[in-house]
């Protein structure tokens, strides 16, 4: 096939007389997108491949079709069953070219022969076939569940004896959880109290034993370890050389300190036993710089 041809072939070859206002191919050459399937489209028929659902006889030579075997039927809508569409499907017999029409069930949901042919049942007897008659779906069914029910029935017993027992006295039922709801909100609201009394905008849940052990692992600095620790910083600050000239403001600062906390404490010992005014506390407290001078 040439490059013409296959082009054509492919409806991607456009004439030198086809211009885009006279719309799509199909359209200027005056036919339909699917061909020759839609040659009675116009009459509400299309052409479609239709396989055979199940085995049947061919009413004109009475040959047997299988199941499978595809045709192509003229395809047309027939009824509607509620909002659901009937369709029909009509074809011919490859054995002697008699007509056949099959259309839907929709409410059994499958096909039926309207014309042309008779479906083939398959029927045979056990006896003669030398063969076990199994039990059908729902004969199964049935007894999987009368065995069950029978291997379940002491254990469905004992559980409806157990829930009559307790659902059988409603006032009691009905007594005993109001006491569990009045109980719960008592702890509710002692709860609430405590947490209130400890300045704590939320409810604090119960102690346990878990908070206890970690509270008991938990150590704060005692006053004894405070004042180590400012000695040591007070002793690392200073010099190690006693003669040395960067050791006298040091040396000197301390010793300050040693007179201003002499001076604070005999100044509160003459508070307490009523020897001076609370109003001279303030000029009591604070050194003279000419003391501290000379």
């Amino acid at each position: 096939m040439s490059t013409l041809a296959a082009a054509r072939a492919d409806n991607f070859y456009y004439p030198p007389e086809w211009e885009p206002k006279k719309g799509g191919l199909n359209k200027f050459n005056g036919q339909h997108a699917l061909r020759e399937r839609a040659r009675k489209i116009d009459q509400g028929i299309l052409i479609i491949r239709f396989e055979m659902p199940y085995n049947i006889w061919c009413g004109g030579c009475e040959s047997m079709i299988a199941k499978g075997v595809r045709f192509n039927a003229e395809k047309k809508q027939v009824g509607n069953y509620y909002s659901t569409k009937i369709w029909s499907f009509s074809m011919k017999a490859a054995c002697c070219r008699h007509e056949i029409v099959i259309q839907t069930d929709p409410q059994n949901c499958e096909y039926v022969i309207t014309s042309g042919a008779r479906k083939k049942i398959e029927e045979y007897d056990a006896e003669d076939a030398e063969t076990m008659v199994l039990p059908v779906d729902d004969d199964k069914t049935k007894l999987g569940d009368m065995k069950k029910k029978k291997e379940a029935e002491p254990v469905l017993v004992r559980l409806q004896r157990i829930s009559d027992s307790r659902h059988l006295d409603d006032y009691s039922m009905n007594r005993s959880l109001r006491a569990k709801l009045r109980g719960q909100r008592k702890r509710v609201a002692e709860e609430e109290a405590v947490s209130r009394k400890s300045g704590l905008g939320i409810r604090l849940l119960p102690v346990s034993e878990e908070d206890s052990a970690a509270a008991s692992r938990v150590k704060f600095a005692t006053k004894f370890e405070r004042n180590r620790k400012d000695k040591r910083a007070l002793i690392q600050s200073t010099s190690i050389f006693s003669g040395s000239s960067s050791s006298v403001p040091d040396k000197r600062r301390v010793e300050l300190e040693a007179k201003r906390r002499k001076i604070n404490a005999g100044t509160a010992s003459k508070l307490l036993s009523g020897g001076i005014k609370p109003s001279s506390l303030a000029r009591a407290s604070v050194p003279s710089r000419k003391k501290f001078r000379a």
